[in-house]
C-alpha cells in the first residue's frame, strides 16, 4: 500500500509545532496542516466520495493548496489542479473530462467557476475558499470553514496500491484539448523523495519559497510534496514578482528556491536589489524551460548562487534528469537521469542513436505516468514498448549529460507555463469571419517565448486586429493571449494543403 498523503503525517508526528506552510504572517504547524487535510478527507466521505473518484482544486500558492489536495488524497480520490487563470471554458473541460465529482474554488475565481460548475453534472458538490474564514461566499457554493468545522479530525487514509492515480495533470502538445495524464502514487512519491533528497537536500529548518503554481507539476512535486517529505517550510507566493520575492528571501532566510528561467531573468534586473540579502539560499534550481546560459552565468556573478538545471514534462511526474550538487555543472545541460529512470535518444527510425546525434528524448522508469484518460490512443503513440516519447530533440554527450536542442511539438513556453498552439488556433477558427489560422513561438529574451498568431479572412471578409484579440480575449486566460496579430490574405502551404509553421518561424529568423 502507498498513500502519498501519509508522508505528511510522518513529518506532522516528528514536527508537529514546526511551520509547515507560511503566507505573510499567516502560519500553519504541522499538525494543523495534517489535522486539517484529515478534515478534508472526511468531508469528503461524508459527500460520497469514493476511492478513485476525482476531485478537482482551483486553489492559488496558499497554505489551503496543501490542506485540501492531501485531504483529497487521504480520501483515496484524485486530485485535479486546475490552472488559476483559467476561464469557464476550459475549467469545465478539466472537470468533465475527469468527470470531477467535487470541486475547491478559492472565491476570487468564482465568475469563472461558478458557471463552470453548473456545465458539468457529474460535480455534485462546489466549496469555496475564501481567504480567510467569514469571507463573503457566493449562493452557488458552500463556504469551505464552515463545511469543515464540524467534521472530525480522525486519521483513516485510505489504502491506496501504488499504481492507483493520485493526480491527474492536463497537457496536450499539439493535440488540441488538453489530455489529463495520470500520474501515481508511486510515480509522485519517488519523484518528490528524490527531489527532496539528493536534489535539494531538504531538512527540517530549511525554507521554502513557493513561488512556482502549485497546480503545475514543477512546484506540486518539487516545492511541495518535496518539501513535506522534507520537514521544511513552505513560504508562499500566490504571484510572482521580483521585489516581492527578495524581500521573501531577505526576511524569511529561504534556503531553497525552485524557479523557472523568466524568473531568474527578472530577479537580475529587479530595482535596488543590492538592498536585499539572499546570502542564505542554499539550493536554487530552473526547470520549465531551457535556461540561457547569460543567465547563469549572471545570476552567479551577481547574486553568488550557482543554479541546478533539470528537465521533465507532466507526464514524467515531473522530473526526469538534473545536475545534482557534487556533479560537474555544464551550462546548457539538463544533467543525467534521476536514480531509477533511463533515458535515451532515437531517430526517426525509432532505433537509438549515439553521442551527440539529435533525436528525439524517450524515458522510461518508475516517474512515468500510467497513461491519458480517455485516451487510449494518445496513450500507446506517447509511450511504446515502455519508453514514453517527449517530444523534445536533443543529444547525450560522451559522459551522459543531456541537452535539449529543439522541440519537436509546437508547445510554446512563455514564462514557464505551456501555451498550445492548437487549443488559440481552435478558439481564432471558432470567429465566423477566419478561413485560416497558425499560432507559432517567437523567442523573447525575458520570457523564453511570446506568442504570435497569424490570421487569414474568408473571402470577401474583412477583419481587424482588434476583433481577432477581443475574441480571444473573451474566451482564453489572459497568458495565452497573442502579443502579436498579423492578417494576411493567406497562409503558406505545403503541396498537401497543410500549413506550414515552418515558413512563418523562417520569415522572423530572416
Amino acid at each position: 500500500m502507498l498513500n502519498l498523503a501519509h508522508y505528511l503525517d510522518e513529518t506532522a508526528a516528528r514536527y508537529p509545532d514546526a511551520v509547515a506552510a507560511k503566507l505573510d504572517n499567516a502560519t500553519l504547524n504541522y499538525a494543523e496542516l495534517a489535522q486539517g487535510a484529515h478534515r478534508v478527507a472526511n468531508l469528503l466521505r461524508e459527500r460520497g466520495v469514493k476511492p478513485g473518484d476525482r476531485v478537482a482544486m482551483m486553489i492559488p500558492n496558499t497554505p489551503h493548496f496543501p490542506l485540501i489536495y492531501y485531504g483529497i488524497l487521504h480520501a483515496g480520490a484524485v486530485v485535479v489542479p486546475v490552472n488559476v487563470l483559467f476561464t469557464r471554458s476550459e475549467i469545465t473541460h478539466y472537470l468533465t473530462d475527469s468527470e470531477a465529482v467535487a470541486f475547491f474554488a478559492f472565491t476570487a475565481f468564482a465568475g469563472e467557476t461558478g458557471p463552470a460548475y453548473q456545465d458539468v453534472e457529474t460535480c455534485q458538490n462546489l466549496f469555496y475558499v475564501p481567504p480567510a474564514p467569514g469571507g463573503e461566499i457566493p449562493e452557488d457554493g458552500e463556504d469551505f470553514y464552515a463545511c469543515i468545522a464540524g467534521v472530525d479530525t480522525e486519521k483513516r487514509t485510505a489504502q491506496t496500491m501504488p499504481d492507483a492515480a493520485a493526480v491527474i495533470l492536463y497537457t496536450s502538445g499539439t493535440t488540441g484539448q488538453p489530455k489529463g495524464a495520470e500520474l501515481t502514487h508511486s510515480n509522485m512519491f519517488f519523484n518528490a523523495y528524490y527531489t527532496s533528497h539528493a536534489i535539494l537536500k531538504l531538512k527540517p529548518g530549511d525554507i521554502c519559497m513557493v513561488a512556482l503554481p502549485l497546480f503545475h507539476s514543477f512546484g506540486q512535486t518539487c516545492m511541495m510534496n518535496a518539501g513535506i517529505l522534507g520537514g521544511a517550510t513552505l513560504c508562499m507566493l500566490p504571484r510572482f514578482e521580483p521585489r516581492k520575492a527578495l524581500e521573501m528571501i531577505t526576511h524569511d532566510k529561504i534556503t531553497c528556491m525552485a524557479l523557472v528561467p523568466t524568473m531568474y531573468a527578472l530577479l537580475l534586473n529587479a530595482s535596488k536589489r543590492e538592498q536585499y540579502d539572499v546570502s542564505s539560499v542554499r539550493t536554487a534550481v530552473s526547470g520549465g524551460a531551457a535556461l540561457p546560459g547569460e543567465v547563469h552565468h549572471r545570476f552567479q556573478e551577481r547574486y553568488g548562487i550557482t543554479i541546478l538545471e533539470g528537465y521533465g514534462l507532466s507526464e514524467t511526474s515531473p522530473v526526469a534528469s538534473f545536475t545534482v550538487e557534487g556533479e560537474e555543472l555544464r551550462v546548457g545541460s539538463i544533467g543525467k537521469p534521476i536514480w531509477g529512470v533511463e533515458m535515451g535518444v532515437k531517430g526517426e527510425d525509432g532505433q537509438f542513436l549515439g553521442e551527440d546525434e539529435i533525436g528525439e528524448i524517450v524515458i522510461r522508469g518508475h516517474n512515468i505516468m500510467k497513461g491519458y484518460i480517455n485516451r487510449p490512443e494518445a496513450t500507446k503513440e506517447a509511450i511504446v514498448e515502455g519508453w514514453f516519447h517527449s517530444g523534445d530533440m536533443g543529444k547525450r554527450d560522451s559522459d551522459g549529460y543531456y541537452y535539449i536542442v529543439d522541440r519537436k511539438k509546437d508547445l510554446i513556453i512563455r514564462g514557464g507555463l505551456n501555451i498550445y498552439p492548437r487549443e488559440i488556433e481552435e478558439v481564432i477558427y471558432g470567429h465566423p469571419k477566419v478561413a485560416e489560422a497558425a499560432v507559432i513561438g517567437v523567442p523573447d529574451k525575458l520570457r523564453g517565448e511570446y506568442v504570435k498568431a497569424y490570421v487569414a479572412p474568408r473571402p470577401d471578409e474583412t477583419l481587424s486586429k482588434d476583433e481577432i484579440r477581443s475574441y480571444i480575449q473573451e474566451r482564453m486566460a489572459n497568458y495565452k493571449w497573442p502579443r502579436e496579430i498579423e492578417i494576411r490574405e493567406s497562409l503558406p502551404k505545403g503541396p498537401t494543403g497543410k500549413l506550414l509553421k515552418r515558413a512563418l518561424r523562417d520569415e522572423i529568423k530572416n
